[in-house]
């Protein structure tokens, strides 16, 4: 009986199976982590051309809130994207800091320019992960804006 437990103690057959076991489930959770937030990262990307569409809809037609929001809405085949919070207009001045400083249409700006009108546009759209990950709330909003100059 010692002598099958001594060859059994010192048997290498199946070590690799074993040692494959422990190591296929990590980079099965790495794969799957990998997948799930590559898909959050491409809706994150379709989020930001919504709003980028719906930015450049105010640039050729002029600002049109209902149609900036079907503009958004339809960039995209993303279910339950909206242009959330509305699109809004105001007057500024282009500034590095903060991208906008508010101003009166037509004001002189610090850099010498204009005041003109600016549209922000906003997108947003509720992200579900694949699966439940440890620290992190499901569903995400992802959410994005653009801001342009109509004049």
């Amino acid at each position: 009986m010692s002598g099958c437990l001594s060859r059994l103690w010192g048997a290498e057959d199946g070590v690799s199976a074993i040692e494959f076991a422990f190591v296929a489930g990590i980079l099965s959770m790495l794969l799957l982590g990998l997948c799930d937030f590559g898909l959050g990262f491409w809706e994150q990307m379709q989020v930001a051309n919504a709003a980028r569409a719906g930015a450049e809809y105010a640039v050729k037609n002029g600002y049109d809130t209902t149609n900036i929001q079907t503009t958004v809405t339809n960039a995209t085949n993303l279910a339950g994207i909206q242009a959330s919070p509305a699109p809004s207009s105001s007057c500024g001045c282009p500034d590095a800091t903060t991208g906008v400083s508010a101003a009166t249409c037509g004001a002189s700006c610090p850099d010498g320019g204009t005041a003109g009108t600016f549209v922000t546009v906003s997108a947003q759209v509720s992200y579900r992960t694949l699966f439940a990950w440890p620290g992190i709330s499901n569903p995400i909003t992802l959410a994005s804006s653009a801001t342009v100059r109509l004049n």
